[in-house]
């Protein structure tokens, strides 16, 4: 039984000793590589500062072209409250409906907003005033959008008109009006970049944890050192360690540069507590790099590596709400984003930043982020051919 166990405790430290050298030659080539480095640093910095200000929902700067069959003092104010929203800019003045439809198939205006003649003295005289908004639908997001800040300008101005023609007495006597106190929970502002910016973090951390190591195993298959390291007394599980310690410990750098920016630069802090996202962290980096490691075992070349990493982080983006809510996408998109551990983690950076939850309140993510986890080491592990 004693020599039993003082043979285990050779062995144990045996691999030890081969992984800190292993670990050793891998800190080394990364300290040799020029772009890695640069990388690491740069690549997060670069993703945060200027994704969330180009990839959103909020649009500004619409083009506008205003039909005034009035010409009127309402028409008017009603033209200045348009421009001074700040969403659309004054492209046009038309003299006719036709001619402002040309203005859009010439791609100088999104919308057209005509107001009728009378439209002053129908309002003055109670019998209501009527406007037509339309919209070039060809982007339908930009379209609808476009129709829903308009409408909005539209029914304000109203409000302002009919303060202004009915009495203050007359309006609290006889008229019931309905209030509406809007609040919004966890945003605010609607700022669209406390969405998008702890979202962006789960994507870089999926490129240097996941893709990373896949590409740097595949390309020592091409300088022929992995066959060295394959006829090596080396075990295959010490191998894909000395892999993946140090891409691992490039995730937390990068995650906690993600911090920096996210709270230096737009102010955000988490609603909840770092150690969720760090615990969370965790196990997702085991996932992605446990992904990363079957695309390298199938991948004979750098090219073939490039080509799979491209279609599974291509899937995995637009399939994991990133962009689109998955609720508004079809049943099948669905289920195949059910697959997506990127979608998992990124609820869960988002619920941490905005909401506050706590990991008994991420069970579900929990379980399928340990899910994909145990399946992709394990089939990475299985699928590792090492000749002896």
């Amino acid at each position: 039984m004693s020599e039993q166990r003082t043979t285990d405790n050779r062995i144990l430290k045996l691999q030890s000793t081969m992984l800190k050298y292993l670990l050793r030659k891998e800190f080394r080539q990364i300290k040799r590589n020029a772009f890695l480095p640069r990388l690491i640093l740069v690549f997060p910095f670069m993703v945060l500062l200027v994704f969330p200000w180009a990839a959103s929902y909020e649009i500004k700067n619409l083009n506008i072209s205003i039909v005034d069959n009035d010409k009127s003092s309402y028409s008017h104010e009603l033209t200045q409250k348009i421009v001074s929203s700040g969403y659309f800019r004054l492209t046009n003045v038309a003299d006719s409906y036709n001619s402002a439809i040309k203005s859009i198939e010439k791609q100088e205006a999104d919308i057209i907003l005509q107001i009728p003649a009378n439209f002053e003295k129908n309002l003055v005289n109670a019998q209501g005033g009527k406007v037509m908004i339309s919209a070039n639908a060809v982007n339908g997001m930009k379209g609808g959008i476009a129709m829903t800040y308009l409408s909005g300008i539209v029914a304000d101005y109203n409000m302002a008109i009919l303060k202004k023609l009915i009495p203050v007495s007359a309006s609290q006597s006889t008229i019931s009006t309905i209030q509406i106190d809007q609040q919004y929970r966890f945003n605010p502002n609607l700022n669209y970049r406390v969405f998008m910016v702890p979202a962006l973090m789960v994507m870089i951390l999926s490129l240097i944890c996941g893709f990373l190591p896949a590409v740097s195993i595949v390309f020592e298959k091409e300088l022929g050192t992995m066959e060295q390291m394959n006829v090596s007394p080396v075990p295959k599980v010490t191998f894909i360690l000395a892999k993946l310690i140090p891409f691992w410990i490039m995730g937390f750098i990068v995650i906690n540069i993600g911090f920096f920016v996210a709270w230096a630069v737009y102010g955000l802090v988490p609603a909840g507590h770092f150690y969720t996202i760090y615990f969370f962290a965790i196990i997702y980096i085991f996932t992605v790099s446990g992904l990363g490691l079957i695309i390298s075992n199938f991948a004979n070349s750098l090219q073939q590596a490039m080509f799979i990493i491209f279609f599974f982080m291509l899937v995995f983006i637009m399939l994991s709400g990133l962009y689109t809510p998955i609720d508004s996408m079809p049943n099948w998109a669905k289920w195949v984003s059910a697959f997506n551990p990127l979608k998992y983690f990124m609820e869960v950076m988002r619920a941490v930043y905005l909401k506050g939850s706590d990991i008994m309140q991420l069970w579900k993510q929990l379980a399928a982020l340990l899910g994909f986890m145990l399946a992709f080491n394990v089939v990475a592990v299985l699928s590792y051919r090492k000749s002896s």
